[in-house]
């Protein structure tokens, strides 16, 4: 036998609580009422915890309005369905922009309720469906928990809590893959616009003219090519957070933008007049050093101050080793479960490799780790693609004397070309595009040397793109 649903009914006349208690009895839901706006807060205070909430509009002292904000404030995820007479519209109109669920117009039918109930039910269902799978799309784009039992990382987790309920901008510093976006996903998921949108932007993605009008967006006509008016991100950040990575590749024109932006909240769209307000949480990223960036002129000293109001550094994984295991055993079930591979764990020898490693693309680096080998579990081949630039060629057989002195020299060549290119490839983290540019030669040369070499990198291991695009943190 299910629950019964409670239905808190505030209006102040009598006969219309009775009325309506009966209505609600007879549909099976648990009717509790009160006579006023102070009665019923009375009642949320003391505990009591509704499914909906009915409220008249027009009562005596305090009115539907400031009651609907007052419980907005307190039971935020209550709906509040508003009642109100016909010739009411503006009323409820307003009722609506306070965040009402629904209304209805006095005199009212049994199924005319019923039916709003259920509809209001229905559209919170929907919405916590639709922030659970949020939150759960965020987790898996490294969005979800800031993974590590180090003391920086549980230093780091208790600064994040403390800013993420202030709208201060915020300046991630921190090496390439060390998990900025991450932390920065993590401030979000704590604060009070974790249900709102979270833009992220490359500033090193787009040249100037396309970043303005990513960021700001533009209007008909403002240049060639803009058939219809675009909203920027800035724009669809609204309420929300929004994450401008490598930010020192923004030109001084567009940080001036910027600057306007953080100081009042507004902006105009590229070939537009009419200023735009927008209320946008802003992260910055750089793995560069922005003091020496603002000391050589690269990076206006003004957007610097502004950014670095609350500074955040994530640690390299070099320094924070007795994380590494957590952080396998997150990437482990995360692409486990998305390759329906039976690997539950690492092998020990391959887990020590990781613990002596240094790690110079970070976690980044160590999450396309885990997820090669969860595609591909031979552990040779994951510390073969562990070895660094540093690390010595195999040792070279004892020469046959059958064989002869170019055979000998082809031998050596083509082994050193291996080296080269594994090298390479493990400095790119496997982007075999980029790898094909190091090492200047076509991408289709690398797909056949790797088909010579290590046929079952081909067609296996997802090529992540260009640099910077990879899972696993920024």
């Amino acid at each position: 036998m299910t629950d019964r649903l409670t239905v808190l009914l505030v209006d102040d006349d009598a006969s219309t609580r009775e009325y309506v208690a009966v209505l609600l009895a007879a549909r099976g839901y648990d009717a509790v009422g009160a006579a006023s706006g102070e009665e019923a807060l009375d009642r949320l205070a003391a505990g009591l915890s509704p499914a909906v909430i009915l409220l008249d509009l027009m009562m005596p002292g305090m009115d539907g309005l400031e009651f609907l904000e007052r419980a907005r404030q307190s039971h935020p995820s209550t709906p509040v369905i508003v009642l109100s007479a016909v010739d009411r519209i503006r009323t409820v109109v307003d009722a609506m922009k306070r965040g009402a669920a629904n209304y209805l117009s006095k005199p009212f039918e049994e199924p005319e309720l019923d039916l709003a109930i259920q509809g209001t039910l229905e559209k919170q269902r929907l919405r916590e469906e639709v922030r659970l799978l949020k939150r759960k799309l965020a987790q898996e784009q490294g969005g979800g928990d800031l993974l590590g039992s180090s003391p920086s990382m549980v230093r780091l987790r208790e600064i994040a809590r403390q800013v993420a309920d202030t709208d201060a901008p915020v300046l991630l510093l921190g090496e390439t893959g060390v998990g900025k976006e991450v932390l920065a996903r993590y401030v979000h998921g704590q604060s009070a616009r974790r249900d709102k949108p979270f833009v992220k932007v490359n500033c090193a993605a787009l040249p100037h003219e396309l970043l303005e009008s990513e960021l700001f967006g533009h209007e008909r006509g403002a240049f060639s090519g803009a058939l219809q008016a675009k909203p920027g991100r800035f724009e669809l950040a609204n309420d929300g957070s929004i994450l401008l990575d490598e930010i020192t590749e923004m030109g001084s024109g567009l940080q001036a933008k910027l600057l306007h932006v953080l100081q009042d909240g507004e902006f105009t769209r590229l070939g537009g007049r009419q200023p735009i307000k927008v209320d946008a949480r802003v992260f910055a990223a750089t793995n560069r050093n922005l003091e020496k960036a603002v000391a050589e002129g690269a990076f206006r000293e003004d957007v610097y101050f502004r950014l670095s109001v609350v500074r955040l550094e994530v640690p390299p994984l070099r320094e924070r080793r007795e994380d590494i295991p957590l952080l396998c055993g997150s990437f482990l079930r995360r692409y486990a479960e998305r390759y329906r591979s039976s690997v539950e764990r690492l092998p020990a020898r391959l887990m020590e490799a990781f613990l002596r490693h240094d790690w110079p693309g970070n976690v980044r680096e160590l999450e396309n780790a885990v997820r090669r080998y969860v595609i591909l579990p031979d552990v040779e081949m994951a510390l073969l693609e562990l070895r660094g630039p540093s690390a010595s060629p195999p040792p070279a057989r004892p020469a046959s004397p059958e064989v002869s002195l170019k055979k000998v020299a082809a031998a050596a060549a083509e082994a050193a070309e291996q080296e080269l290119m594994r090298r390479v490839l493990t400095e790119t983290r496997w982007n075999r595009r980029e790898a094909a540019r190091r090492l200047k030669i076509s991408y289709k040369a690398l797909l056949n040397k790797l088909k010579k070499w290590a046929p079952e990198e081909v067609g296996e291991t997802p090529d992540p793109g260009p640099p910077g695009t990879g899972p696993g943190g920024d």
